[in-house]
């Protein structure tokens, strides 16, 4: 079922005939004035009375006949319909759905902790209406499951270069979550405007030990990257030692270098020199 524009026009002019009649019907009652007119004039102001309705900005009125959908009113202000319609109201104001923490395993089998928040507005009037039950539960429950089914498609932490990860890639997770959203509430009629991950941890029974292994990649991480650097300095310090001809060493000699300046540079505590006085050889 798809939204259609409902009858209705500016009820401003009708409310004024409707007083104009009210002051003919008065006038006639006093003068005691009674004629078909008179009767006429009632009637068609109980006429007119049930076909005012009022629409208050971003909301709409949807209208039955009889149990038929006739259309939506979107236009705000006084209104006025054809009386007999059935006139249910509607919000198309933005809402925010913060979902409950849940507890889920990841792409890689570890349990976690995750909720969201997910930002809607009701787009198509008729089908929020007509095509499920309860659209704001209907929001709830599709946001939730959505959640639950995007968790299990990424692991946690990034372990391969190119992996998405739900810690280390926020925007590529949001827009994912989103579009999964998307799809199971566009038969609703309701638009996402954004959905994003607002707690994200591992569960408890595991947590200790995740930030151990999250320690000790750190700590390769950063050992990786000093020895990358420690073995550029060293290769510098060897080829401006030669390029210079300030001395010559044999290969032994070299491989000793090598060997105290990469104690030196990759020890994590200060290193206490030994001054040879000695014969280099």
């Amino acid at each position: 079922m798809q939204e259609k524009k409902g009858f209705s026009f500016s009820g401003y002019g009708m409310l004024i005939a409707l007083l104009l009649l009210i002051v003919f019907i008065i006038s006639q009652a006093i003068a005691q004035q009674i004629s078909a007119i008179f009767f006429l004039s009632i009637a068609s102001v109980v006429f007119i009375i049930p076909g005012f309705l009022m629409v208050q900005p971003n909301q709409a009125r949807v209208l039955t006949l009889f149990g038929s959908y006739v259309g939506s009113v979107k236009a705000n202000g006084l209104r006025w319909t054809i009386p007999f319609f059935d006139k249910r109201t509607i919000s198309l104001r933005i809402r925010n759905f913060e979902s409950n923490q849940m507890k889920v395993n990841d792409n890689h089998g570890n349990p976690i902790e995750i909720a969201t928040v997910v930002v809607w507005s009701v787009d198509d009037t008729a089908e929020a209406i007509f095509e499920v039950d309860d659209y704001v539960s209907f929001v709830n429950i599709q946001s939730e499951s959505a959640l639950r089914n995007m968790a299990i498609s990424y692991p946690y932490d990034q372990h391969d270069g190119d992996e998405i990860a739900l810690r280390s890639h926020p925007k590529e997770v949001s827009e994912a979550l989103k579009i999964e959203i998307q799809e199971r509430l566009g038969k609703a009629g309701v638009k996402v405007h954004e959905a994003r991950i607002s707690h994200l941890a591992y569960a408890p029974e595991i947590a200790n030990a995740m930030l151990q292994r999250q320690q000790a990649s750190a700590i390769i991480a950063a050992r990786s990257k000093i020895v990358d650097g420690a073995v550029g300095m060293v290769e510098m310090a060897l080829t401006q030692l030669s390029t210079k001809n300030i001395v010559e060493l044999d290969e032994e000699r070299k491989a000793a270098m090598v060997s105290n300046l990469l104690v030196v540079l990759c020890s994590d505590q200060n290193t206490q020199p030994v001054v040879n006085a000695g014969s280099l050889y």
